[in-house]
């Protein structure tokens, strides 16, 4: 199959090497020509370091090689995709299947990233998703994810295209399930790099892991979503991974801001974009939307935006009204 993989970075590049390595064609898009040639001239891209670019990989700057893909994969950072789906709407072949494997909420709507894709290009999207690491998947380590499309058909195709003996893909109706889990859980990854941060141990993330799954799970069944997804790869096990590894950018970020960096130059420190910013605002946006109880993801809202000092929320956390652990857990 032709493939476009759009975006560069370390997942965009990790899943077009693993789909050469399934026998597509593929062709990696970047924005910027003098990147494109670069890694072009070296055969390596600095965003995913030490992991060689396929031989087969084509490199591209020009957006119009999504006119002859079957299937194009939006792997843009979540503010830079509808953008990116308007570029591409009038390219598309009428059967090209979109799928999306960027994590994220759009602030000004709340849509969701294949909802965006959509929306732009009248085209149905697919949501990839689970507990993976581009730096893992780039070396073959096994990684389990979920193709999750409305239509199942397009989430088998999906699921079909990527999966191989050290990347298990499993299918999945529920894609406001997933693409939650997947944006959200950046907002607790965010919070346990705080509380690691701020010297608090083990207790005080497994705490924050676990309410923040419920809070995650609250939103997620009053949007529509699926009990048990939440408790799946795209649920739990994104979550399990994205709060516990240096890999993950929320969390480093997190850590910065628990030793007293600022946020803006917290950012700027990781070096790429860290998506649980961006979420932090559409969580709590969509829990007064919904009228959801989700306490973790306003704290790490005024954190965030608000100046307020990590302790301080973690004070306010912990000296809560008493509740029963289940009575309020919607997906329990």
């Amino acid at each position: 199959m032709e493939i476009t993989m759009l975006g560069s970075g370390a997942w965009g590049t990790a899943l077009a090497n693993l789909l050469c390595e399934n026998g597509h064609h593929v062709t990696l898009w970047n924005r910027s020509e003098s990147r494109a040639a670069e890694m072009r001239r070296t055969g390596f891209n600095p965003r995913l370091q030490d992991v060689p670019l396929h031989p087969c990989l084509q490199i591209s700057s020009d957006l119009s090689c999504v006119s002859r893909s079957g299937m194009v994969v939006f792997a843009v950072p979540s503010f830079a995709v509808r953008a990116t789906a308007a570029g591409v709407r009038e390219l598309l072949q009428p059967e090209a299947m979109q799928v999306s494997v960027t994590k994220g909420i759009e602030p000004e709507t709340g849509l969701r990233m294949t909802q965006i894709i959509e929306e732009e290009t009248d085209h149905v999207a697919a949501a990839l998703s689970g507990p993976s690491h581009a730096e893992e998947v780039a070396r073959g380590i096994p990684t389990g994810c979920v193709a999750a499309c409305t239509d199942m058909s397009v989430a088998e195709r999906v699921q079909d295209a990527f999966m191989n003996d050290s990347f298990r893909v499993y299918a999945n109706r529920d894609v406001v399930g997933v693409e939650l889990s997947a944006a959200l859980k950046n907002v607790i990854a965010l919070c346990a790099g705080i509380s690691d941060g701020l010297g608090l141990g083990d207790n005080t993330k497994a705490l924050l892991v676990t309410r923040g799954l419920t809070e995650l799970a609250r939103l997620g069944i009053a949007l529509g979503g699926r009990q048990e997804t939440f408790a799946g790869l795209a649920g739990v096990g994104d979550m399990i991974v994205t709060c516990t590894s240096m890999h993950s950018r929320n969390r480093r970020a997190g850590i910065l801001i628990g030793q007293g960096v600022p946020v803006p130059q917290a950012m700027d420190q990781v070096g790429a974009v860290v998506e649980g910013y961006y979420a932090a605002k559409s969580a709590y946006q969509l829990a007064k939307k919904t009228g959801a109880e989700m306490p973790i993801a306003r704290e790490a809202y005024e954190v965030l935006y608000q100046s307020k000092n990590p302790a301080e929320s973690i004070r306010d956390l912990m000296g809560r009204d008493r509740k029963h652990e289940f009575e309020d857990a919607a997906w329990i």
